[in-house]
């Protein structure tokens, strides 16, 4: 990626070459794998990580790669791409967007950016292409923000600097993400590293076909418009520069829950997520919560209403070349219809989560994680399985960087 970047800017006059910086850099990922027993969401079924039954012991978790050019201290362009072997297309991308942000010399900075990027709502996933930081796979919450969420519209941020630290403003329009909340009502809660690209679709679990008198395998579109409504979300941070940082963020994607293309439908996404972290020396806490709802209206004088929530707790230690994070999740979902409630799309879960990463080079990153599920989703019952399922996921993964 990086050869070709040069052969692009020829095309730019001297004087403005001069002033344009760009690089590339990305990492590809190969695993070994203990994968859980029940079936991943992945491959239509209903199990809560990544890899699952009939998934083979090694894998090609894919390649990112991102590239930027500075065409001025004010302009940023960004874009990243992935290969990953269950999308649809070869090439796949996550983001792709152009920021502007002043050079500021007083306390105030703004800044406003526009294309298709993830929203700032993680504490977690902070690394290149949605990757965590401490984990292989991070919460249930950030690996539903990277399932169905991703802002296609503008964002702009406004930050006071001060000797204490930085209070920051931030709201965006966007819409091409009408049907979020699909999964989290037909699929529930999932815990995967596996960010959903712009040209892919989600597989739908194969128990909510036939429950509904459909033919598996079918998959859904996540990043459609519906009904030419602009959804939004506004928040506020405040980060000290030492130890502590809080957030507090409101999302809703304005869908019209009777809007349709064919058999797809909008879902009207709300929620509110709260996020703080506290470092002290070696050791840090992270911790998200979320609690929201989506709804859908197939039909006149018939809704679906699925309210969801989640929260964890991250404790993370790093010295040297090594980190070590533990994790524990809850979540849980709750359907109910015009007609009462519907157990079988409510579930109950908690999930724990060690991982110790050593990085004994610039360019490696050696990762073993255990990530231990328990959850109960009636919906099971219909694949002639117990509705509570506790599976257990090994990870080693090898990951290489290059610049």
């Amino acid at each position: 990626m990086k050869r070709l970047l040069p052969l692009l800017l020829c095309l730019a006059p001297a004087p403005a070459l001069a002033q344009i910086d760009y690089g590339a850099s990305g990492y590809v990922d190969l695993r070994l794998v203990a994968p859980s027993e029940e079936r991943s969401w992945l491959q239509g079924g209903l199990g809560k990580t990544r890899y699952g039954q009939g998934d083979s012991n090694f894998q090609f978790a894919g390649a990112v790669g991102q590239a930027y050019v500075l065409l001025t201290p004010e302009i940023l362009a960004v874009a990243v791409l992935r290969i990953e072997p269950e999308q649809r297309t070869f090439f796949d991308a996550l983001e792709a967007y152009v920021r502007y942000r002043p050079v500021s010399t007083t306390p105030w900075r703004w800044s406003v950016k526009g294309g298709a990027f993830f929203a700032p709502f993680s504490l977690e996933n902070t690394e290149i292409g949605w990757s965590s930081y401490w984990t292989i796979t991070p919460s249930a919450i950030n690996s539903w923000f990277g399932d169905e969420l991703r802002t296609i519209g503008g964002e702009g941020t406004l930050d006071w600097r001060t000797p204490e630290g930085t209070l920051e403003f931030i709201a965006a329009g966007f819409g091409w993400n009408d049907p979020a909340g699909v999964m989290m009502a037909d699929r529930g809660w999932a815990m995967d590293d596996r960010p959903t690209g712009l040209l892919d679709h989600l597989r739908e679990p194969d128990a909510t076909l036939v429950l509904f008198g459909d033919t598996p395998p079918d998959d859904t579109p996540i990043f459609k418009e519906f009904d030419s409504r602009v959804g939004w979300y506004a928040g506020v941070s405040w980060d000290d520069a030492s130890r502590w940082h809080v957030e507090l963020e409101r999302y809703d994607n304005e869908a019209d829950p009777a809007a349709h293309h064919e058999d797809y439908f909008a879902w009207r996404t709300r929620f509110w997520n709260a996020g703080a972290s506290f470092k002290y020396d070696e050791l840090t806490v992270l911790s998200q919560a979320l609690t929201g709802d989506t709804e859908i209206a197939p039909a006149p004088g018939f809704t679906s209403t699925t309210d969801f929530d989640s929260a964890y707790l991250l404790l993370g230690w790093e010295r040297d070349d090594w980190r070590v994070a533990v994790r524990g999740d809850w979540f849980r979902t709750k359907t109910h219809t015009t007609f009462g409630p519907s157990p079988a799309f409510s579930e109950n879960g908690d999930a724990l989560t060690g991982a110790v990463s050593w990085l004994p080079r610039d360019w490696l990153r050696l990762t073993g994680e255990v990530l231990w599920t328990d959850s109960r989703r009636d919906e099971r019952a219909i694949g002639s399985l117990a509705p509570r399922q506790s599976d257990t996921q090994l990870q080693l993964s090898a990951r290489f960087y290059f610049e």
